[in-house]
C-alpha cells in the first residue's frame, strides 16, 4: 500500500497539479501568524512549546485518522494516504518556474530567465550571466526535489500512516518561516523550529545524496560530497549541491550577481559550467533518483511479504 500511495499521489500531481499556494501555503501562513501572536516574546522555549503544539499534534492527530480509517476498511485508509500525500508532496509545486526557465534560457531570452528567477527565489538578478541563472536554477530544483518529494517520501515510509509527510511538510514550513527570521523583536522564538528540522532531515538528505551519486557520475559525486559540503554554510544543501554537481559534472555555487552586488560562495560540484543542457540533465538526474528509491521500496515489500 506504501509504494502504490506514493506512484498514485506522484501521478495524480503530475495530472492535476496542486495550486499549493493556496491550499496549502496560505492556510499554514495564517496559523503561523495566529502562534506567533499568541506565543512569541522572543523566547526559545515558548517557540519549541508551540512547534510541538503544531507539528506532533498534527502528526498524531494524521497517524490516529488513519488508524480510525484502516479499521473502517483498508481502501478508505489508502485513499486517506493519497490524499495527503497529493497535498504534502510533488514535484510540480515548484518545477513550473524551473521548466519555464529552461525554456527561456532555450530560446535565448536571457532577461525573462532572470525575472524567473528572481520570482523563484525571492531576490533580484538583473546581471546575472546565463551560466549564473542555469547554475542557480538547478541548485533551486535540487534542494526543492529533495524537499518536495525525497525528504517527505521518507518520513511516509517510515512514520504510521500519512503522519510523516504531515510532520516533514510542518516542520519543514517552521523552520523556514520562523528559524530564518533574524529580526530582533522576533528574537529566539525560531530557534527550535530550525533545529528540529535539521535533525528531521538530517537522514533523509544523506539518502537523497547517495540517490544522486548512485544514477550520476558516483565517484565525482561521492568526491565532492566529502570534500565541498564542508564549506557551505547551510549543512543540508550543501550536501544536496555538492552531490548533485558531482553527479551532473557541473560546477555549482561559486560567485553570483544577486540583487545588485556580487556574493562570494564557495564551487560545489565539478565539470562543466552550467547551461541549458545541464538542466535537462538535473531532470533526468531526479527521476532516475525516485525510480531507484522506488525499486528499493518494491524490493523491501516483496522481501517482506515472502518473509512473512
Amino acid at each position: 500500500m506504501t509504494l502504490f500511495s506514493l506512484i498514485i499521489a506522484l501521478l495524480l500531481e503530475q495530472v492535476r497539479p496542486l495550486p499549493v499556494k493556496h491550499v496549502v501555503l496560505d492556510p499554514l501562513a495564517a496559523l503561523s501568524g495566529a502562534l506567533v501572536s499568541r506565543f512569541n516574546d522572543g523566547q526559545a522555549q515558548h517557540g519549541r512549546l508551540a512547534w510541538v503544539l503544531v507539528v506532533v499534534l498534527g502528526t498524531v492527530g494524521t497517524a490516529l485518522a488513519h488508524y480510525l480509517l484502516w479499521e473502517g476498511h483498508p481502501l478508505l485508509a489508502f485513499a486517506f494516504n493519497v490524499a495527503v500525500l497529493y497535498l504534502t508532496m510533488g514535484f510540480r509545486h515548484e518545477s513550473h518556474f524551473f521548466t519555464d526557465i529552461h525554456l527561456a534560457l532555450r530560446m535565448g531570452e536571457l532577461d525573462r530567465a532572470r525575472e524567473l528567477l528572481g520570482e523563484w527565489r525571492g531576490r533580484s538578478y538583473r546581471d546575472a550571466s546565463s551560466s549564473e541563472v542555469a547554475r542557480l536554477a538547478i541548485e533551486q530544483a535540487l534542494v526543492a526535489a529533495h524537499r518536495n518529494v525525497f525528504g517527505v517520501a521518507f518520513w511516509f515510509v517510515i512514520l504510521p500512516g500519512p503522519s510523516g509527510a504531515v510532520m516533514y511538510r510542518l516542520a519543514r514550513f517552521f523552520a523556514e518561516d520562523w528559524g530564518q527570521r533574524t529580526d530582533p523583536e522576533f528574537g529566539e522564538f525560531g530557534r527550535f523550529a530550525r533545529r528540529a528540522f535539521e535533525a528531521i532531515d538530517w537522514v533523509p538528505v544523506r539518502l537523497t545524496a547517495a540517490s544522486f551519486s548512485i544514477v550520476g557520475n558516483f565517484e565525482d559525486a561521492i568526491y565532492c560530497w566529502r570534500t565541498q559540503a564542508v564549506l557551505w554554510p547551510d549543512r543540508s544543501s550543501a550536501i544536496l549541491l555538492s552531490s548533485g554537481g558531482g553527479a551532473l559534472g557541473v560546477r555549482l555555487g561559486m560567485p553570483i550577481h544577486e540583487s545588485g552586488e556580487i556574493v562570494d560562495r564557495p564551487e560545489l560540484g565539478q565539470g562543466d559550467e552550467a547551461d541549458a543542457d545541464h538542466m535537462q540533465s538535473t531532470v533526468g538526474l531526479v527521476w532516475r533518483a525516485l525510480l531507484v528509491c522506488l525499486f528499493m521500496l518494491a524490493l523491501l515489500g516483496l522481501a517482506g511479504w515472502v518473509g512473512g
